[in-house]
């Protein structure tokens, strides 16, 4: 019997057991990222769905314990990319019939700091953004985040580090400065520059 059909008759309840607990665990955790990295709930709901229907397909591949959970935020984060071109398509056409509005005003709700904060965020390219959020938002270390996006560890701390220093710039550009927080971590602040902060 192959693998698959080996892994539904795996452990107590089976194949469909493991797919409901792996479901009843994570789907709040996998609903909230694709909310945090989509302008539409439908949209996010699209996300959560399709992952889900991966999770169900490839059950024999789903790691158990700690791993299960970065193992759908990389399931999460491809079907985001697959979706992408078409989704900043929708944006753009969003963002020229309401140019009136600030920038800002669209996407704030998505990302952890709003106003300038998610402004500086949207003109940093996906990749450093993903590996913000992963880190702000989400809670995971870089270690944590290697595994989500396939990457050694090594490589996720010095992107992750170029990344803040990228988002800082930005921020400085539109008159707003990061603080170093109090665990050592780089943190942004949306304040203005010139309060006495130290500086990210």
């Amino acid at each position: 019997m192959g693998a698959a059909g080996s892994g539904r008759d795996r452990g107590e309840g089976g194949w469909q057991g493991r797919f409901e607990g792996i479901y009843a665990a994570h789907y709040r955790a996998i609903k909230a990222y694709a909310l945090r990295r989509t302008a539409d709930p439908e949209d996010a709901a699209d996300v959560v769905a399709e992952t889900f229907l991966i999770v169900w397909r490839r059950l024999d591949r789903v790691p158990e314990g700690t791993e299960t959970l970065l193992w759908l935020y990389g399931v999460a984060r491809n079907v985001l990319a697959n979706q992408a071109r078409g989704q900043r398509r929708r944006e753009r056409l969003v963002a020229r019939l309401r140019a009136h509005e600030r920038p800002e005003d669209d996407r704030s709700d998505g990302y952890p700091a709003a106003g300038g904060v998610a402004a500086a965020l949207d003109r940093l390219t996906s990749d450093d953004r993903e590996l913000l959020l992963l880190t702000a938002v989400e809670g995971l270390t870089p270690a944590q985040v290697a595994t989500v996006v396939g990457s050694p560890a090594v490589t996720v701390r010095v992107r992750l580090h170029r990344a803040r220093a990228r988002l800082a710039r930005e921020l400085a550009r539109d008159g707003i400065e990061v603080k170093r927080g109090r665990s050592g971590g780089h943190e942004p602040v949306a304040r203005p520059v010139g309060e006495g902060d130290e500086p990210w």
